[in-house]
């Protein structure tokens, strides 16, 4: 079976080859896939420390598992973090990131990467946030003895290792050392299948979403373009949120829209400037010719074209929309946008993200699905002078996954 799978990930590496002739991301992949082992190398041939390496498949992954991160990196200054992304979004956003020493694209899990990548990095413990099951690394680190733990997971039904024919995925889960699930029906799901070590720990981002409101920045170009109108902010957007939006910013006099789009390349910044039917203005642009040049209040419409610091702006929102519900991988983090306390929007692909489902029936959030139901709830939810629950007890509530993790690592 191991045969099998290693096969299938052959396949799957010589059609990212062939897709990165056309695209841009797959292109930063193999790029970055092909510089890993050099940077590894490099890094790691004589060192003489401890060494942990956390993975994270993407930018939300790795949000997630930041506050884990660091707080290791503050308790333990001695060990030297390795950090890896499956994913462009996630590696090329953070590769500079402080608070790990090396940050590097994963190669692709054949048998041979995964052996050459553990006896490289010798990692004494690996973190694998919320889920990516690559089952040769998991078994590179089994021979190893490489303590291997899953923080933030969620299991669902539908997995193959709740399946008849899961047996073979189900084996290699026995080289995690422990689980941290976010809920009950993860550890409830688990232990149908023969496993004990479980902690439910709750959700690392709650602990994230918690230290930015405590550490939360001015920005006076958003402040400025704002004024006394309301504001909503649409996050993490693809383009079918952005379509449904645009179809509706006429019917919207009285506020501003702020997008901040998932991708940020000039092609999508280009169709995005096409759907809106006003006048807009990019971000950069008002920081290279200032504010009062631009007259930036004047326009309804501004655009976000630069990474890092969405979470931020949700403080200036009176309302969020949140995207990524209308693509199979589902929404982007709703968290940072209900840590301050605004209603919430997104579309109808939630299923899979717990707090969609907490906030929605708190009343703080709602999923729709067409035009006229995004201007429906929005005029119907900003007009409340307060949301129908605390949802900042919500979060408080939910905050110190992060220290229940790592007290069991230690």
């Amino acid at each position: 079976m191991r045969t099998l799978y290693s096969i299938t990930i052959y396949l799957y590496a010589f059609a990212a080859r062939i897709w990165a002739l056309r695209s841009r991301k797959a292109r930063l992949l193999i790029r970055g896939q092909a510089e890993s082992f050099r940077k590894l190398q490099t890094f790691f041939e004589n060192n003489s420390q401890p060494v942990i390496w956390f993975h994270a498949a993407s930018l939300g992954e790795f949000e997630q598992g930041r506050p884990v991160i660091e707080h290791f990196r503050n308790q333990h200054p001695d060990w030297k973090i390795l950090l890896t992304f499956f994913s462009p979004s996630g590696y090329e956003i953070r590769k500079h990131y402080a608070q790990a020493d090396c940050i590097v694209y994963l190669p692709f899990d054949t048998p041979k990467h995964a052996k050459n990548f553990i006896k490289l990095v010798q990692p004494q413990i690996a973190i694998f946030i919320k889920y990516e099951f690559w089952y040769n690394y998991l078994n590179a680190l089994e021979k190893q003895h490489v303590r291997t733990f899953f923080v933030s997971t969620i299991f669902r039904p539908s997995q193959y290792f709740f399946k008849w024919y899961g047996g073979w995925p189900r084996k290699q889960l026995r080289a995690v050392e422990h689980f941290f699930v976010q809920n009950q029906e993860s550890e409830d799901l688990l232990k149908s299948i023969g496993f004990t070590n479980i902690t439910i720990s709750g959700d690392t981002r709650f602990d994230r979403v918690s230290e930015i409101l405590q550490t939360k920045k001015s920005f006076p170009i958003i402040e400025t373009f704002k004024g006394d109108k309301k504001l909503l902010v649409v996050g993490s957007s693809w383009l079918a949120d952005e379509r449904l939006i645009c179809d509706a910013i006429s019917k919207f006099p009285n506020f501003k829209f702020l997008f901040v789009p998932h991708e940020i390349d000039e092609a999508h910044l280009q169709k995005l400037e096409r759907l809106i039917s006003q006048p807009s203005l990019r971000y950069s642009a008002v920081e290279t010719h200032g504010r009062a040049s631009l007259q930036i209040d004047n326009f309804g419409v501004m655009i976000v074209d630069q990474i890092g610091f969405l979470s931020q702006l949700y403080q200036y929102a009176d309302i969020a929309y949140i995207g990524g519900g209308f693509e199979k991988g589902g929404i982007h983090n709703i968290l940072e946008a209900a840590v301050f306390g605004i209603p919430i929007l997104f579309g109808p692909n939630y299923q899979k993200f717990q707090e969609a489902h907490d906030l929605i029936a708190l009343g703080a959030a709602k999923s729709i699905s067409t035009t006229d139901e995004f201007v429906i709830e929005t005029y119907g939810r900003v007009s409340l002078s307060e949301l129908p629950t605390n949802v900042a007890d919500y979060v408080n509530q939910k905050t110190g996954a992060t220290s229940i993790i790592l007290t069991t690592i230690k």
